[in-house]
């Protein structure tokens, strides 16, 4: 009788040298070093957008924070913290595309809660935000999926109302996007991840 196969490896090496299993994550062996690094190297819009360089979720992730900050201003420093952290998954499973997670269903999103709820432990919130949060963050999402459509990806803005509500809050003048490097976008990341855990009184 042949021996049998060996379990698929289901953990990540990590550059800081963690190994993050993906099927039970460890608040332990995630490392915001690590989760800005893999993020600034994931495309938005599966990299169908204009310029240099990819528009990274780590920038993506930059701007969700700004604009929660921007239609909520009296939303806690703990708050934006999730909505800078609300794509952090994707630094091992990668930017799915809507349609895709369709199709992929229920396991995935099993998979990226567990995820999430090691980074949230790490970060010092809880695995999960109350629900007036978690609605403010995926409106400040959608608008910023909005914004990165009509001004990168190439929609109009017409077209792109159909799919992704057109930001209302009285400062979206202000936003303006251009793609940067993976390090620049990193290291973005990075200080708002700083500027905010020390907002929150963690540091």
């Amino acid at each position: 009788m042949a021996d049998p196969l060996p379990a698929p490896r289901a953990w990540q090496r990590m550059l800081s040298g963690r190994r993050l299993d993906l099927l039970d994550p460890s608040p332990l062996d995630v490392e915001i070093e690590d989760v800005a690094h893999g993020l600034s190297r994931v495309p938005r819009w599966n990299g169908q957008t204009a310029g240099d360089w990819a528009f990274s979720v780590a920038q993506h992730s930059v701007l969700v924070e700004r604009i929660a900050g921007l239609a909520n201003p009296d939303m806690a420093p703990r708050w934006r913290l999730a909505a800078l952290l609300h794509d952090g998954p994707e630094f091992v499973i990668g930017d799915l595309i809507s349609p895709f997670k369709a199709v992929v269903g229920g396991n995935y999103k099993a998979l990226e809660a567990r995820l999430m709820g090691a980074i949230h432990q790490r970060a010092g919130l809880p695995e999960t935000v109350p629900l007036a949060t978690e609605k403010a963050i995926k409106r400040a999402d959608l608008a910023a999926a909005w914004f990165e459509a009509t001004q990168l990806a190439g929609f109009s803005e017409s077209e792109a109302a159909k799919y992704f509500k057109r930001p209302r809050f009285r400062r979206r003048v202000e936003i303006t996007l251009a793609p940067l490097p993976p390090i620049a976008a990193r290291d973005e990341f990075l200080d708002r991840y700083a500027r905010l855990r020390h907002a929150c009184g963690y540091d």
